[in-house]
Formats: structure tokens, sequence, C-alpha cells
């Protein structure tokens, strides 16, 4: 029996960062305020919790005044930061690099073609599209598939981004159906599409492809409304049926892993290192148990 953890798996960048950012600013105050979930992991934001982080809601932080919350890694509109300048908030800004320069493309692309429509490519009510929307005062189109590229207007120049953390296949054939239906509907428009995919998450696809095909059953573990995490969980699936998804070490029941020879134990990008290393721990004691 062999047990292993994904070499590549664990928080990427913009959450780690995020993350170190609010336990150096616990250790300092003993409290911190953050505004919406950390990560889609319920296990981690207990432990965050635990340290003195309190989550509040866009509605608590419109009304606080004179005191310090964290923006998470998923960026925020201009309008969160309007509000703290008026509420004198002291925001300690733990957007991820990788959306910040999203953030800035956008906004000069938007300057420098006034004209054309912003369409971004993603879920319409994630953390970082609602802050993506908001570079052009919500003068954006977000789709999530191709049904939805009915409603981009045919009149105009497109500037087309993706969420940072899509699937860059999907979005190439994205991109693709767009640019057919103007030449079809007008010619004279064109399609600008920008690659804003994060290079490790695109690149995590394939790798995670070929671990699950290198052992015998996966335990995927990620948060229960982890979007990546459901996405890199059928990534997983298709490359090896006997791959299950659990939440944290309770989800784990020896059914999961019997007769399996190797077993590779892995997460999305909001899965903490010491939740796989826990599920790692209980998995050899359910192996050891059986001998």
């Amino acid at each position: 029996m062999h047990i292993d953890i994904d070499p590549n798996a664990g928080f990427c960048f913009g959450v780690t960062n995020a993350i170190n950012k609010a336990e150096t600013e616990i250790a300092a105050s003993g409290r911190l305020l953050c505004l919406g979930e950390m990560v889609h992991n319920h296990e981690e934001t207990n432990r965050l919790a635990q340290l003195g982080m309190t989550t509040i809601s866009y509605s608590d932080f419109q009304s606080m005044r004179d005191t310090t919350v964290l923006l998470r890694a998923h960026g925020e509109p201009p309008q969160t930061y309007e509000t703290a300048r008026k509420n004198n908030i002291n925001i300690i800004d733990a957007t991820c690099p990788i959306v910040l320069r999203l953030h800035k493309l956008i906004q000069a692309n938007a300057l420098a073609h006034p004209q054309a429509q912003t369409v971004i490519y993603g879920k319409k009510d994630h953390a970082e599209v609602v802050g993506l929307v908001g570079q052009v005062h919500g003068n954006a189109i977000v789709i999530s598939s191709e049904e939805q590229i009915a409603a981009i207007p045919t009149d105009r120049d497109i500037m087309l981004y993706s969420q940072t953390t899509m699937n860059s296949h999907k979005y190439n054939e994205i991109a693709e159906a767009i640019k057919q239906r103007l030449q079809q509907a007008n010619p004279g428009a064109s399609l600008s599409k920008f690659d804003t995919v994060c290079k490790s998450v695109s690149q995590r696809e394939q790798k995670l492809s070929d671990y699950a095909k290198s052992h015998d059953t996966i335990l995927f573990v990620a948060g229960a409304n982890s979007s990546n995490g459901k996405y890199l969980y059928n990534t997983c699936l298709q490359a090896n049926p006997r791959t299950n998804y659990i939440t944290c070490t309770d989800d784990l029941v020896p059914q999961m892993i019997i007769d399996a020879e190797t077993i590779g134990i892995t997460g999305a990008t909001s899965t903490p290192k010491w939740l796989l290393q826990q599920v790692a721990d209980k998995a050899a004691k359910i192996t050891d148990n059986k001998k």
C-alpha cells in the first residue's frame, strides 16, 4: 500500500499570500475582519476564525467606520475602495497580483476603446467576476456558456476576458464561437481576446489528469462550495473513475480505498496542505487496521 499527496495540490499563490497577510495581522492585533469568505473551504475558514478572523458581509462593511478590513485574493470593484475611503476603513489589500493586473487591463482597454463591448467569460456571481465587472462600472456582459453568446451585441467591437480560474480550453472555444458570430453578423466588427486564465490553473489540469491516472484510487479534497474544486474533481474523475470527493477527514470511509494499492490525495486551489495531510494520515490508519 502506497499513499502520497499530490505535490502540485494546495493553495495557489494568491490564496497563500492572502492567508499570510491575515495571519500576520492577527498576530499583531489579535483580530481581523475579512470582507467575504477567505477561501471556499470550511475547514480553513474555521481555522482562521479560531485564530481571530471574522468574516463580514458587504452590508456589514458599508456600515463600518474607523476599522481595518482585509480584502481577499478574489479582488474587489472600485466601489469597495471608495466606501473604505469615505468610512475611514484601513484596507489590507490581499488581492491576487494576477487579478490586479487583469483589473488594470480591463480599465485601460475600456478607456482606449470606449465604444467596444466588454465581455467576461466566468461565473456571474463569483467574487472575482464581480470585481472585474466593477472595473467598467457594470458595463460588461458575463457569459459562462456558448448558449449565452446570443446576448452579446454584434454592432460593435468586443473585448473578451476570462475569469482567471476558468478552463482555458473552454475559453478558447467561447472565443472562437464569438468570432464566428461576428463574422456572420458584422464582418466589420473585431474581437480582441486576452489571455487572462491563470497559468498555474491551466497547467494544473494536465498535471492533475496524469496524477489521477497514476493511482488506483484518488481522494479529492475540497470545500463543498468550491467551484474550482468541482471542476478539478471532474478532471480527476475523467482520468480515474475511482475518484472520491471529500471535504474533510470525516467523509473518508474505508470503502473508498478498499483494495487500492496506490492512493493519491489531491485537491482544489482552495484546499490547504494541512488538510491534505490529515486525510493522508487517516487513510494510513485505515489501511493499517486492515492488515
